[in-house]
């Protein structure tokens, strides 16, 4: 005989694993949401519904942990660790729709919670255009026409320089060409609405009418989102999660187009003077949660959305580690993940080395975060971060085809 463990990490791995046993088709569907284990955070819980939610899942062999001032109701509220299989928080949730005490929304939450993690296809329409998101990796590639970027400000100057750039990154294998016109490394000063689309402009224009590139405009302002989008770029990418400028969300909402929204703590200028959490994963997701719902009430789509944990922007080198390795639980917000590693300064503070010499470090970090759920990552060195992206999409976008096991 011989034994070992295997990761079952959703209902498709598991019934190819009871398939290839030779499992019946009614007993594989019955059991496979018995094979996948989730662990659920719910914070803030009132005593009464968590002692409820405890005895409901311990009475269908799950498992619920709470603060133990829950228990004599000694708390005012608790946070709460549901641990189960899919078959558990399936019977669990219908059992909550029956109780009082706040229950039946938390009931709903999980419906929704689970679902969305679960979900591993997308579609963003641009315009005429739409790009699926799920069966391999959207490649971005980065277009900074400044003069102070981190890594390739002043390396295009001019309309035609930065335009070679964007149709080389488009030979390259580029879904999306990504245009900024302010620098937001560490440190960056604030630019005009002015100089920003002065930037922009021409080459997003020249780019639209000689090509039929995807078009993101990288910007935090209304007035240079509105303009940009009218020029020919298709969505907008925000490093504030809508929150720097309050017009922001309308105007994506009224062209249409898809948004992605960033986590950043404070702003650019001092982002990286300490920061600290208490519950990283728990602060973004709660940020980018919050973005949501401001998107939501703008009139913005859900299906429009892109989320993104924002590596460097306000963290430190552990903090951007941590997000890498629990990247997966941003798949809860029910959007895709957008992952920008590329020539981070984490890079150089690990492997001591220049801006330019961090491409092997680039690589290592694209593959990190397609494996563990990213659907998009926006790029400088598009040619080789592409290859990079379609070897791991080989071994973690492959069709479940009865391999498990």
């Amino acid at each position: 005989m011989r034994a070992r463990v295997i990761d079952m990490s959703d209902t498709s791995e598991a019934k190819a694993a009871l398939k290839k046993i030779g499992s019946d088709n009614a007993g594989i569907e019955l059991m496979a949401p018995k094979a996948v284990f989730r662990t659920v955070k719910l914070s803030r819980v009132k005593p009464i519904a968590a002692n409820i939610l405890k005895q409901e899942m311990l009475s269908l062999g799950g498992e619920v942990a709470t603060t133990y001032g829950a228990i004599n109701q000694s708390v005012a509220e608790t946070d709460v660790l549901i641990l189960g299989t899919l078959k558990q928080y399936g019977l669990l949730i219908e059992k909550l729709k029956l109780h009082q005490f706040g229950l039946p929304q938390i009931s709903q939450t999980l419906d929704q919670l689970l679902s969305n993690y679960d979900q591993s296809v997308f579609k963003l329409a641009f315009g005429k255009r739409t790009l699926g998101l799920g069966s391999r990796t959207i490649i971005m590639g980065i277009l900074n026409v400044t003069p102070d970027s981190f890594s390739d400000g002043g390396s295009y100057p001019d309309v035609q320089t930065a335009l070679a750039r964007a149709k080389a990154m488009l030979e390259e294998g580029a879904d999306i060409i990504d245009i900024g016109g302010e620098s937001t490394r560490p440190g960056a000063a604030a630019v005009s609405a002015e100089e920003e689309l002065a930037r922009v402009l021409p080459v997003i224009e020249k780019l639209s009418q000689e090509t039929g590139a995807i078009i993101s405009i990288d910007t935090t302002k209304a007035r240079v989102a509105r303009e940009a989008l009218a020029a020919g770029a298709q969505m907008v990418n925000d490093i504030s999660g809508l929150r720097f400028d309050p017009d922001l969300p309308q105007v994506v909402a009224k062209a249409g187009v898809p948004v992605c929204l960033m986590h950043i703590k404070g702003i650019p200028r001092s982002m990286q003077a300490q920061p600290a959490y208490v519950d990283l994963l728990g602060e973004v997701i709660d940020y980018l949660s919050e973005g949501l719902a401001i998107a939501q009430k703008a009139g913005i789509l859900h299906d429009k959305i892109i989320v993104d944990p924002g590596i460097g922007f306000g963290k430190t080198v552990d903090h951007n580690l941590e997000i890498f390795q629990r990247l997966r639980e941003l798949k809860s917000l029910g959007c895709p993940i957008l992952v920008g590693p590329s020539r981070k300064s984490l890079i150089g503070q690990i492997l001591d080395l220049s801006v330019a010499q961090r491409l092997e470090g680039t690589a290592a970090l694209v593959a990190a975060a397609i494996y563990a759920g990213a659907d998009l990552v926006r790029v400088h060195d598009v040619k080789e971060m592409k290859r990079v992206a379609m070897m791991v999409d080989a071994i973690v976008r492959r069709e479940k085809n009865g391999e498990a096991g």
